[in-house]
This record gives structure tokens, sequence and C-alpha cells, in this order.
């Protein structure tokens, strides 16, 4: 019997913390909050939904695929971010879907864009609905019909080409169904977002995601060798190549897209042989900047690593990864063909030779079926369950929200120190502090990073949205006039357009109207994301 999917909060039901874990968890972040009160606020249950009615009656031919009641509709209004778990535990379900239609193919995707373009409704594509910007809900200021396209029947691997190591895959394939299709051929995409479980290849696509390789391949469109999408003008194919010089890539114009041009329905993409060997290890900085000049150097060495992440001190003890004596350098290295010690070793020389202090970990080669948990162990554990820890938080009243960004090397130091420096005044100007904000590198470049913002700060009873709303605008401001971007892999959806207008040229804006023209002359797909139409 399959698992459902929770409609208010991140992931499916009974894998959140028990009402327990909660309360501990309000114990170990009291004291760094204030020592407020955090009181549980209960979760919405389905008997509490009263949404206003459909405004659609879906034709005969797509009745089967269509699903009309509040449960549904709730799930499909908001993504997963801190202000959409908010409005969901204040039963808020502001302009949701008239329907959800989760078509059977791609025939079924051409007949739900003929049915809006008939009837005059927006239709937004919905993977697996993972979105923390604002992409996956209706606008605000468009009263057209609603329908929430919903990609999750396309879920199959459908050709492997061995030879390639290559295979054409349906988008809306979940991340744990698709590597399991694929290890029936000992093959693997090797993206593993933080969102995995409940993230579909074509949100990947859509989003540009940024996923497992910290170094070399860190984004979906290395792995992309051609895209398929529906728009309400036809189909939209490139052709499958290993690489072309042919003028500027169609791929290049779906990816990121977010699904203003087309709903993705497949693609091929480029797959890897399973790793047998790996090897990591830790390094410990007594400076957040020591830290980043030893991931700068690691980085520019052609070395490589799959893992190259830093978390500063105060990370570093939120996530049970250290005591928060030190910042940690998380270091690994895997390989299908080879072992990767001596890629290691090179390593390790380089962090000392930055001023780390190492901590090996176990190696785990081809016979280790159970590698020892260690530091990067402890910390890739609370990684992947820290949704779940986020909607805990959230629902004991505290703002537990991320923001993350990327610059070149040499304004790295000064900025990270400035968005760290207006994100505390921002807090403290609305009445959010003490908190804590903590800082890690997510992804490694030789020409710059991805630091990655976490806040956990107590909120209004009745103002958490504005309180945020504020943070949010002032770190957005920052970032842009600081030289960053306004997301390095959380996509722009709604809640990054002010910050993405000032970063894209406005010839370039001008352009994705044109071509939005084109495909989409009703302006149907996702109106407002990216550009208005």
């Amino acid at each position: 019997m399959a698992v459902e999917r929770r409609f208010w909060g991140w992931g499916f039901e009974g894998s959140g913390l028990t009402s327990s874990e909660q309360l501990d968890l309000a114990e170990l972040v009291r004291p760094a909050v204030g020592g407020h009160a955090l009181d549980p606020i209960d979760p919405p249950s389905p008997a509490e939904l009263d949404l206003d009615p459909p405004r659609l009656v879906p034709p005969q031919a797509l009745a089967a695929w269509c699903l009309l009641d509040d449960v549904a509709r709730a799930g499909h209004t908001y993504g997963k971010s801190f202000r959409d778990v908010v409005r969901a535990l204040d039963r808020r379900w502001d302009r949701p879907p008239d329907v959800v239609v989760a078509p059977p193919d791609e025939a079924g995707v051409v007949a739900v864009l003929e049915w809006a373009s008939q009837v005059g409704a927006v239709v937004i594509p919905y993977g697996g609905g993972s979105s923390v910007v604002g992409g996956v809900e209706a606008p605000a200021d468009d009263d057209r019909p609603v329908i929430s396209c919903d990609l999750g029947r396309l879920d199959r691997v459908l050709d492997v080409d061995r030879t390639s190591r290559a295979a054409r895959i349906q988008a809306g394939v979940l991340g744990p169904s698709l590597e399991a299709q694929l290890r029936l051929h000992d093959l693997t995409l090797r993206h593993y977002p933080q969102s995995f479980e409940v993230s579909s290849l074509g949100g990947w696509l859509a989003t540009r995601a940024g996923g497992h390789f910290a170094t070399l391949h860190t984004h979906i469109d290395d792995f992309v060798e051609s895209i398929r999408a529906i728009t309400p003008q036809g189909p939209w194919e490139s052709r499958r190549l290993p690489a072309s010089g042919a003028g500027p890539s169609p791929d290049r114009l779906l990816l990121g897209s977010e699904g203003i041009f087309g709903v993705i329905t497949e693609a091929w993409m480029r797959l890897q042989d399973r790793p047998r060997f790996r090897a990591s290890g830790v390094a410990r900085f007594a400076t957040f900047e020591a830290g980043a000049t030893a991931a700068r150097a690691l980085v520019q060495s052609g070395l490589w690593p799959s893992n190259c992440r830093l978390l500063d001190a105060t990370e570093a003890l939120v996530t049970g990864s250290g005591d928060g004596s030190a910042h940690l350098l998380l270091i690994g290295f895997e390989s299908a063909d080879h072992p990767v010690d001596d890629a290691l070793a090179r390593a390790v020389v380089l962090a000392a030779d930055h001023g780390g202090t190492i901590e090996p970990a176990a190696d785990r080669g081809t016979r280790q079926s159970k590698p020892a948990v260690d530091t990067a162990d402890r910390w890739r554990a609370t990684f992947l369950r820290a949704p779940y820890i986020r909607d805990s938080l959230v629902g004991l009243g505290l703002i537990n929200e991320t923001f993350e960004t990327a610059i070149t090397w040499d304004r790295f130091d000064a900025f990270v120190a400035g968005i760290r420096s207006t994100t505390e005044d921002a807090l403290r100007s609305v009445g959010a502090w003490p908190g804590l904000v903590t800082c890690r590198l997510t992804h490694a470049y030789p020409d710059g990073a991805a630091p990655y913002f976490t806040i956990i700060a107590p909120g209004r009873h009745s103002g958490r949205l504005e309180q945020w709303a504020e943070v949010k605008g002032a770190v957005m401001d920052a970032i842009a006039s600081g030289g960053g971007t306004v997301t390095h892999h959380h996509a722009v959806g709604r809640d990054h357009r002010p910050g993405y207008d000032r970063q894209r040229p406005d010839l370039f804006a001008a352009q994705l109207r044109a071509a939005k023209l084109v495909v989409d002359p009703g302006a149907l797909l996702n109106p407002g994301v990216l550009i208005d139409p």
C-alpha cells in the first residue's frame, strides 16, 4: 500500500518527527532563540479543509484523470517553503487549483493543454511539488481558473542505451523510483538533491537543480542529452547528441524555464556506472575563511571531489556533525573504475597546507557493505532529514528558512560576512532575535562557491510571514548589490522574481517574452514566473 504524501508539509505521512521528538527539539533550540515558549501547533487535518468550490467541470474524456476533492487540491496549492508551511498551519489555502489532473501519458498532457486553452485556464506543471520558491502556486493577480497538471504517472525509464550510458526517462519519475529502475542496469544518474525522495526529473530540469556532486557536475544541466516538452503550440524536442556547436542550444531554454514554455514530458539523460570505490575525510579549521581557502585550493587542484562541503561551526553543532569548536570541511571521492585513496591523500595535504586538522573516515571500498558512521555520515543523515526537522521547527512557531547564492572567490569572504551581518540586522529589526544564522558551502567551483544560509529565529504568533518577507527582501537586496546570484539551485519561482529582475539583462527578458509569445500565446503556462507575459 502506497504511503500518502502530506498535503500540508514536507514528505510522507508518518515520516516526520514524532510529538516527543518535536518537544525534545524545542528544548534543544529554546536557549538559542532567547528562551521563548515553543508550543507545538497542531497540523491541519483533512476534516478542517474548506476550500472554495472548483470552477471547472472536466470533460468526459479527462474526467478519469481528475481530482476535485479538497485534500488533493490543498496538496497542490503550495510548494514546501517556510511560507507555504506557515500558511498551511494557519489553515490558509490561497488560490487552490480548481482541479488536479494526472494524465497517464504524453497524449494526456496534450489533451490537458487543449482543454485549458478552450476554457481559458492557467496550467501549472507539477512534479514532486517540492518547490521552495513559490514555483507551483497560482498567480495572485490572475483570476483565471487553475489546473494543476500532475506528472506523477509519467514515471518510467522508457529506454536504456547501455553502450552510450544513457536512458530515456519520463519526467514525472521521483528520485527513489528512478534510481531503483536504473539499478537493474547497474547504472545511476547520481543526482541527489535534498528533495530527492519527493522531487521529479522534470522538476530538476525545469529548475536547473543542484545535486550530489559538490564539484564538476554540480547541476542537472550536465547530464542532459535532449529534452522533450509539450507546448500549447505543439511538441518541442531537441536532437539527442553528446555535444553540438549548432547555434544556441534548445535544451538550454527549457532548462530552468520553470514551466513557462512547456510541460517537460521526458528526457535522454547521461548516466554513470554505479560507484564501487569511496574514500572520505573531514578537515577541522579554526576559521570559516581558512576552510573556504582550503576548499578553493582543493577545487582548483583538478581532483574533483564528489563532496567538498564546508560547515561553519554552528552548522556543524546544529546538525550533530561537530561540537561547535571548529569549522568542518567534508571531503569525499568516489569512482566506479578505480580506488580513490590517492586522491584523498592529496586532498588531505591541501587541507593541511591551509591549517586543516584531518579526521580520516573509514575506507568504503567494494567489500565493506556497512560503512562506519563518521562525521560526514552524521551530517548526511541530518541533511536528508532536515526538511522534516524544518517543518517541526515551523510548527513550534519559529522562523526556519534557508537561502543560497553563489559568488566568485575574490569577493567571497567579504560577501559572506556582509550577508551574515545583513541577515542578523534584519532579524533584529523585525523582533526576531536572538536566533541562529549558519552557513555552509554546498558546491565549489574553480572560480567561486555557493554559500547556503540557514535561519532559526523566534517568530511573532500572528506575523511570521510579514517578518520573513522583510528579512527576505533585505537579504535579496544585499545579494544583488553584492554581485551574487539570487539563487544557485532553488530556482526563481515567485519568491525570487524581484531579485531575478535585477540580475538578468533587460534585453534577455524581452527575448524570453518573445519566446513565450511563440509557444504559449495565451499565457496559459505558469504566468508570472520568470517574466510577465
